[in-house]
This record gives C-alpha cells, sequence and structure tokens, in this order.
C-alpha cells in the first residue's frame, strides 16, 4: 500500500473520482456515462508463451500470432495515461519476458512516469542478468506463477515448464533484492487451484515461506467449456469457480449483473496496439480502437467503445467474454 501511496497525485485522485462517478451514474440511469480515463491500464508485452496451457488461449494455440509491443508505442501511450494512471500491468496473454524490452518498459513507467508497475510471469527467464535489470528498473510488483508443490503436479497444467528452474529463479531473485539493498519488486507468488494441486495448498504454503516471497495468492482456474465438467475443476467448491447443477453439468457461479466496473477504470491494450474493454477479451473479438491510428482519449470516448458499454448495461449475457467473468468472485 505505502508503494502506491507514492505513487499518487491529487490529479489521478480527481480522475479516479470522475471515472467512479461516471460509473455510478451509468449503473443507475443504465445510460453510458463516461468521465476521466482509466485508472489501471494492461500493456501486453508479448503475444506468445513458451508453455502450452490447456486453457490458455496462447498455450492451446487458439491464438497463434507472435508479436511484442515496440517501444515506441509503450511510451506513446504511457506518455498520453501517465498523469492519470495508478497501476500499469505489464502483461495480458503472452508471457513478458519474451520481449527484451521489458525492464526498459518497467523502468520507463515506475521511475521515469512514476506509475505502481506490475509484471506477472511464469517464471523461467529470471536468469541473474535479468533479476538484476528488473530489480534496478523500479518495477513494484513480479507475479510468478507456480501451480504445484513439486515437478509431477505443476507439469501437468503448465505443460513444458520446469519447476526446479523456477524455484531457483526465485530464490536467486530474492537473493538479489538483498544483495542489492532493495525492497522492489515485492513477489507475490501465484497459486491457481486445479483438481491436480487443491491438495498441495498446505504445501504451497510451506514453500512460499521457504522461499522468501511477499505473499502467496490462491487463485481460482477459469476454465473454457466448463458446462460438461472438467478433470480441472477443483473437489473443493471454495476454490472452484463453477458449481454443479447435476448431470454432471456445471454453471458459473457469478450472477450476471448489468452492470461491471472493469468497463469504466480499465482497459487492455494487446501487441498490436488494439485496445480491448477487459482482460477477459482473450482473442480481441470486441476491439474498440487501435493506439496506432488514434489516441486513447479519442478511443476513450469512440462510439465503438460507447456502445459495448451500453450493450453491458442493457444486457450483460449477450456479451460472450461476460460469460465466463469471476468478477466478484474468490480470486
Amino acid at each position: 500500500m505505502f508503494l502506491i501511496l507514492k505513487k499518487i497525485s491529487f490529479r489521478k485522485i480527481f480522475n479516479t473520482l470522475k471515472v467512479y462517478i461516471s460509473y455510478l451514474f451509468s449503473r443507475v440511469f443504465r445510460t453510458d456515462f463516461r468521465w476521466g480515463y482509466p485508472i489501471s491500464v494492461s500493456i501486453e508485452p508479448a503475444s506468445f508463451c513458451n508453455l502450452q496451457c490447456p486453457e490458455c488461449p496462447v498455450g492451446n494455440g487458439i491464438n497463434t500470432g507472435k508479436s511484442t509491443i515496440s517501444a515506441e508505442l509503450f511510451e506513446s501511450i504511457i506518455d498520453e495515461l501517465s498523469p492519470y494512471l495508478l497501476n500499469l500491468f505489464l502483461y495480458f496473454q503472452g508471457e513478458p519476458f519474451l520481449n527484451k524490452k521489458l525492464a526498459q518498459f518497467a523502468e520507463y513507467a515506475a521511475r521515469t512516469k512514476n506509475i505502481y508497475t506490475v509484471i506477472s510471469t511464469n517464471g523461467h527467464f529470471l536468469n541473474e542478468p535479468t533479476a538484476i535489470s528488473i530489480i534496478r528498473s523500479g518495477l513494484d510488483k513480479i507475479i510468478i506463477s507456480l501451480d504445484g508443490a513439486c515437478s509431477e503436479t505443476y507439469e501437468k497444467y503448465r505443460v513444458g515448464g520446469n519447476f526446479e528452474l523456477i524455484i531457483e529463479n526465485i530464490l536467486r531473485l530474492s537473493e538479489l533484492k538483498k544483495k542489492l539493498h532493495s525492497q522492489t519488486p515485492r513477489i507475490e507468488l501465484q497459486f491457481v487451484v486445479t483438481a491436480f494441486n487443491e491438495h498441495e495448498i498446505q504445501q504451497i504454503k510451506a514453500l512460499s515461506k521457504k522461499l522468501g516471497v511477499d505473499k502467496l495468492k490462491l487463485k481460482s482456474a477459469q476454465i473454457y467449456n466448463f458446462e460438461k465438467g472438467s478433470p480441472m475443476i477443483p473437489k473443493n467448491a471454495k476454490y472452484s469457480r463453477y458449481q454443479p447443477v447435476g448431470n454432471g453439468s456445471f454453471k458459473i457461479k457469478s450472477k450476471l449483473k448489468n452492470h461491471c466496473e472493469r468497463l469504466w477504470n480499465s482497459a487492455v491494450i494487446n501487441t498490436k496496439g488494439e485496445v480491448l474493454p477487459c482482460c477477459f477479451d482473450k482473442s480481441a473479438e470486441h476491439v474498440v480502437g487501435n493506439i496506432n491510428k488514434n489516441s486513447f482519449s479519442e478511443i476513450n470516448n469512440s462510439i465503438a467503445y460507447h456502445r459495448f458499454r451500453q450493450k453491458l448495461l442493457n444486457n450483460r449475457k449477450s456479451i460472450s467474454i461476460c460469460t465466463n467473468c469471476t468478477e466478484g468472485l474468490y480470486r
């Protein structure tokens, strides 16, 4: 929290108020009002990955494009949005460290523009030079996925992954932080709970303490074709986004009410410069603009963005990416 407070300004606070007031008005009057800029943005450094995770559109081959965002495009986005941003997430679909300029991006956002900056990674590329560059960049937080307390369990979902290498990289990053006298980036382990690993929750808690990370987060798994069940759905309902309805069928726990603050307080920009309304739009089905062609200010109040928000206010269930949404659920 202290790291975020250090990066707050009056302009950012005022923008946040405008965003949430416009969201409140939109909910009350069922009409899209849009004031202010997103307070949180995800920018995708790379659209491809080294792993083949079965429930990931990149890993399972549904999304096949391989591209990285350029430094010029990244900096132009940050230059426009930095006066308003509270958070920048340097990840979306691909593995961020496959963009060789990732540390440069983190430094530009965190140090030059004073934005709270986060990276989420599968942890395979944190060798010593990379770890040092990330620590020196001023990155505030790094999320490392570790979905198992042993290699056998981990590699059931993280296909192509190397459990021992990730453990080695986490320990290295922790030690280098101490050596360089840096409190950042804070290290968060993310454990996606599935039927494969739900028996290891106590073990992963013990392992996280041994590794000396700052936080462990248990997260529920998103499963695309969940309606007829999946061997990945945890038996413990606490860790599942889905609940059984009989005859081997499942439904999502959340109730799709006709509002969602994500459409007002955040946005996603992929490697192509396409602006997406939400991080659930994995395959860019609902592009509302392109930063290569228009400024974010123009896209922010565009007809396409307005129509999407209005559609959500009218009938959210009609939007495909919302039908597997976990907003408000344990995640």
